[in-house]
């Protein structure tokens, strides 16, 4: 396929698709598609994508990366030999679904924008999020979580999450409680111009405590130290296949603490609006708390890595100041979801099917694993334009928040419950440190007239404030 080429000379890999004026603007979506036999692809090129994609997601930690290993392997450069895969597989099968071989069975890819937008629109009862030997893992640390869950049981506490996350409301009930804990310990983070991505953890643990559970909560690392501990082991759940019984007490010891605490949940705190909620004992509405607290914790590393892109891209830091007399937070929070397109917190979404159906005019029987790997899918230039730059003015188009390209939070049933407020926590914390500084330099070195590297490892970065 030729490149388009323009009056300043031949097109990039990032540059924009051809009649494009705004690389911010994302093209139309297919319109239709025919029905094709999903292909199977080669034992060479199953093994390829075992040794290039499966296996090193899993060295790296699932659910918790490790952050040497992810070094490692940025450096060693396996994110473009994952890259180089998936566009081997898409451009060899025409497009469509590959079922790719593995030890556990087949694994259906999708590569097509269509194919991904019809896996965002099947139900969870059919397209589970679930799948059964992939996410025994997940049971290691969050044996009550949704995502562990089947049927009714899934259902119920689902319904849960999303009333106490509020997730189909544009701005939680308990927003003025949350802005001022996050403005009250944003102060630990500008004593001085240094901000290390360790203080930045903690003070965002402080705030998810006081959010989830209450002032009561602000100073216990050790719950926090407990749950992380927890989601640690998840790395060899795959392998294990279910709790020891030393994950076990530690879980249910942590469980303790937040029984503890329950009672005394102020009501506009995630836990204390539990107690709104109507809810059977096997929901453990409680034992969610753990994962809301989790869930926050991941906010640390969206506000690291988004300072640190504006610290490297300078214009669009001064775009946030044009607003009169104020910080455009909305643009900021574009800016916040640019850095979960190029760095999403999950970047495989992974499901399983639990009916027989048809896929592309296939049939598919149930258990069939569909994988959609967005974190590529979002970075390649010929479906996102500038797919692997920082145009944080791309979320702020019409549409831009529900297209199946770019995912950060998935779409559909299995969006995630809090991503509103995930985002409107990290977004407040990059705006209190903004209103009075402005992000001056930080570590590592990014070149903004280059694509920006594949991996960000968020715990090695340092930011200096001025």
């Amino acid at each position: 396929m030729t490149r388009p080429v323009s009056a300043a000379g031949p097109a990039g890999p990032d540059s924009p698709a051809e009649g494009s004026t705004d690389p911010g603007v994302l093209p139309a979506s297919p319109a239709g598609r025919t029905a094709v036999r999903p292909r199977r692809a080669s034992r060479g090129a199953s093994l390829r994508f075992a040794l290039t994609h499966t296996l090193p997601a899993f060295v790296r930690g699932v659910p918790s990366p490790r952050p040497a290993i992810t070094r490692l392997l940025g450096a060693a450069g396996q994110p473009r030999w994952s890259a180089a895969t998936l566009r081997a597989l898409r451009e060899g099968h025409g497009g469509a679904p590959v079922l790719v071989g593995g030890p556990s069975g087949d694994l259906l890819v999708l590569l097509d924008p269509a194919d991904v937008q019809e896996f965002f629109a099947r139900p969870v009862r059919e397209l589970a999020l679930d799948a059964v030997d992939k996410t025994k893992m997940l049971t290691v640390f969050e044996p009550t979580g949704v995502i562990c869950s089947h049927g009714d049981l899934r259902d119920r506490r689902r319904a849960l999450n999303d009333r106490v996350l509020a997730s189909h409301e544009p701005v939680h009930p308990s927003w003025d409680a949350f802005r001022t804990v996050i403005a009250e310990e944003c102060t630990r983070l500008t004593t001085g111009p240094a901000v290390p991505f360790a203080r930045l953890r903690r003070t965002v643990q402080r705030i998810s405590r006081r959010i989830t559970l209450g002032d009561q909560a602000a100073g216990d690392e050790e719950l926090h130290g407990w749950l992380l501990a927890l989601r640690k082991e998840g790395n060899w759940g795959a392998v294990r296949r279910a709790p020891t019984p030393a994950n076990q007490r530690l879980y249910e010891t942590a469980a303790t603490r937040l029984h503890v605490y329950a009672p005394h949940a102020p009501a506009t705190t995630l836990l204390g609006r539990v107690r709104a909620a109507a809810c059977g004992e096997d929901v453990d509405a409680v034992g969610q708390a753990h994962h809301w607290l989790l869930a926050l914790d991941s906010v640390a590393s969206i506000v690291a890595r988004t300072l640190l892109l504006l610290a490297f891209h300078p214009a669009e830091q001064a775009a946030l100041y044009e607003v009169p007399d104020a910080l455009d937070t909305a643009r900021l929070g574009a800016c916040a979801l640019e850095s979960l397109r190029l760095y999403p917190v999950v970047p495989d979404l992974l499901r399983v099917l639990r009916t027989d159906t048809t896929w592309r005019g296939m049939p598919c029987p149930a258990g069939t694993h569909v994988l959609v790997p967005i974190g590529f899918l979002q970075r390649d230039s010929g479906l996102v334009p500038g797919g692997s730059l920082f145009i944080p003015g791309r979320w702020l188009a019409e549409g831009a928040e529900h297209d199946p390209r770019m995912a950060p939070f998935s779409h559909g049933e299995g969006r995630c419950p809090g991503d509103r407020l995930g985002l409107m926590v990290a977004t407040e914390i990059c705006a209190q440190l903004l209103r009075e500084h402005r992000v001056a330099a930080g570590r590592p070195r990014l070149d903004p007239h280059r694509p920006l590297p594949d991996t960000l490892e968020f715990s090695g970065i340092h930011l200096t404030l001025a």
